[in-house]
């Protein structure tokens, strides 16, 4: 097991395509899955996408079984592996709520999200996942997905005077490095 370096906002690798898993429960797919946990779990993260480690592969993992620390205010999400997921929304309704990412550290934003979505994959060993979720978990597989499709939380933006540093927006809260 091994953390990783997390890539920033600018690197270019964040912005690619991420390339579907097509080999299942083997020890490089394992290996990677428990070296993203490593990471996610190094940065307090509530999830990570494998392109966010230098990866190409849809992958994204995300949940604890236990509240995060960095989200203590929201019901602990199960510990998943995402493998090729598939997300449709259910319905048209909104949530805005504010987001980080691990690379864009320090920024927070106002970002709008699906309030219900199914999603459906894989898992390491190629076992189907089907959920239907709301909410957080919801607003957390959104955001882990959207870097597999080269999307960052910034670019779903649409109030700018909603976006901005942790340190100035949200003074009373502990700094982070995300």
């Amino acid at each position: 097991m091994a953390v990783h370096p997390i890539l920033k906002m600018g690197d270019p690798r964040l912005l690619r395509i991420a390339q579907p898993v097509r080999a299942f429960d083997t020890p490089e797919l394992h290996q990677l899955v428990a070296d993203m946990q490593d990471t996610m779990a190094a940065a307090n993260g509530a999830g990570l996408a494998a392109p966010q480690i230098g990866v190409d592969l849809q992958v994204v993992i995300f949940g604890s079984g236990q509240v995060n620390p960095r989200y203590p205010q929201y019901e602990p999400i199960p510990r998943t592996v995402l493998i090729n997921p598939v997300l449709t929304p259910l319905g048209d309704e909104e949530e805005h709520n504010w987001e980080g990412c691990l690379s864009v550290p320090g920024l927070r934003a106002m970002v709008p999200r699906f309030k219900r979505i199914r999603y459906t994959g894989v898992d390491a060993k190629g076992q189907a996942i089907d959920r239907t979720v709301e909410d957080f978990h919801a607003r957390v597989v959104q955001h882990e997905c959207d870097h597999l499709i080269g999307k960052l939380y910034p670019m779903r933006v649409r109030d700018f005077s909603q976006f901005g540093f942790a340190e100035v927006m949200f003074p009373e809260l502990p700094v982070e490095d995300d």
